[in-house]
């Protein structure tokens, strides 16, 4: 009976891929288990490396297409949990954009280098309950920020206030009903209050 099991098992395509993909590298001085491969696809490709400190995970790279070009890291705290996970929008095998988890592990906040560069970020997204709820843009990327948006529950852009002088505040705020602009406010007082309305129709 048992010879018939395991030669089922080993006659398992299944059972056969995670043998071949899920394959783990060791500190041959200490032991200690570094790399740990896999598929995350099932395709019998491996396409996920995973970074370990002996049973604890630091760090994830995953080919997600599988051409050859990492497009997402995961980063992971001292109990294991996801922190952090890096991602390519450009397909270029390199980081232009971070997210990051609540405490319940929602997304909380993304981070984006609309010039690829992760050192260089210029745009912030703020999410509550996994829904875009906020966002800051620096446009001009001199490093402050000068456009500041708000959504509404079903993700469509509410307001987009725009600092065009470059002092830190608003000079214009744009609102917005279902897609349609329908108000714009300018000439802001000393207060930030803006004394110019006008309704888009």
């Amino acid at each position: 009976m048992l010879v018939v099991l395991t030669a089922a098992a080993c006659s398992d395509p299944d059972t056969e891929r995670i043998k071949k993909t899920t394959l783990p590298t060791y500190d041959p001085k200490t032991g200690k288990l570094t790399e740990l491969t896999f598929d995350k696809n099932k395709n019998g490709t491996i396409d996920t490396w995973t970074d370990m400190d002996g049973t604890r995970p630091l760090r994830t790279r995953i080919d997600l297409d599988e051409d050859g070009k990492l497009d997402r890291w995961e980063y992971y705290d001292d109990k294991g949990g996801l922190a952090k996970v890096g991602f390519s929008r450009k397909k270029d095998g390199k980081v232009d954009a971070w997210a990051f988890a609540a405490p319940d592990g929602t997304l909380a906040r993304v981070e984006i280098s609309s010039t690829g560069d992760e050192k260089r970020i210029d745009r912030w997204e703020f999410y509550e309950e996994g829904r875009l709820v906020r966002a800051e843009e620096d446009v001009d990327r001199n490093g402050k920020v000068d456009r500041w948006e708000t959504y509404d529950g079903n993700g469509g852009l509410k307001t987009a206030a725009l600092d065009e002088d470059s002092d830190g505040r608003a000079d214009r705020r744009l609102t917005y009903n279902g897609g349609s602009l329908t108000l714009i406010e300018s000439v802001p007082d000393a207060a930030g209050r803006f004394t110019k309305r006008v309704e888009v129709k």
